[in-house]
């Protein structure tokens, strides 16, 4: 894995779309090419990235009607992580793991020439399968702890609001149990 570098086993001919493209026309690709990101490419430079995710939020965001007005580049991420084609297979596997995501654009000199994918490193070598599953198991994990944590945050009971005495869903305000009308006052 020391010797083989990204450009040996990248995929060079991405799918990508005009960072102008609107999002219904975005999705309408994604289903047609069976993928779940486009990158977003203007005369070779990488301008941005779609997922189905970024879609997704704008649907729910706004109607469908809209995603015909939105254009990909409004919605793509700022910062993009990306990888050089001279890199070893082992530094993208890193990267991937420290960016948690599971594809990276390839650069070489600034201009777009591929993306190496989870995918496409399990296809080199399947045995690496083991590693990178612990790695999502721990992202997933992550993600419960925030989610755990923000549930702390809204904690409620039931119990006998100690504002106006009715027993209801209790939630902890200003070190009071109080019910969800009395915390409307």
């Amino acid at each position: 894995m020391k010797t083989i570098l990204v450009a040996d086993i990248m995929t060079r001919n991405p799918y990508t779309i005009k960072p102008e493209t609107d999002l219904l026309t975005c999705a309408k690709t994604m289903i047609k090419k069976r993928v779940g990101t486009l990158l977003l490419v203007d005369k070779k430079k990488l301008c941005g990235i779609i997922s189905e995710k970024d879609i997704l939020w704008a649907l729910i965001k706004k109607s469908r009607k809209h995603l015909s007005k939105i254009r990909a580049i409004d919605i793509s991420p700022r910062k993009i992580a990306t990888i050089s084609p001279l890199k070893t297979l082992k530094y993208a596997i890193n990267k991937i793991k420290k960016v948690k995501k599971s594809m990276l654009p390839v650069l070489h000199h600034g201009e777009l020439v591929g993306l190496i994918t989870l995918k496409d490193i399990f296809k080199y070598n399947p045995d690496l399968f083991p590693e990178m599953s612990e790695f999502h198991r721990i992202k997933e994990w992550d993600e419960k702890v925030k989610r755990i944590e923000k549930a702390k945050e809204r904690q409620f009971t039931e119990g006998v609001c100690e504002e106006c005495g009715n027993f209801d869903f209790l939630y902890h305000e200003d070190g009071l149990l109080i019910c969800n009308s009395c915390r409307k006052k």
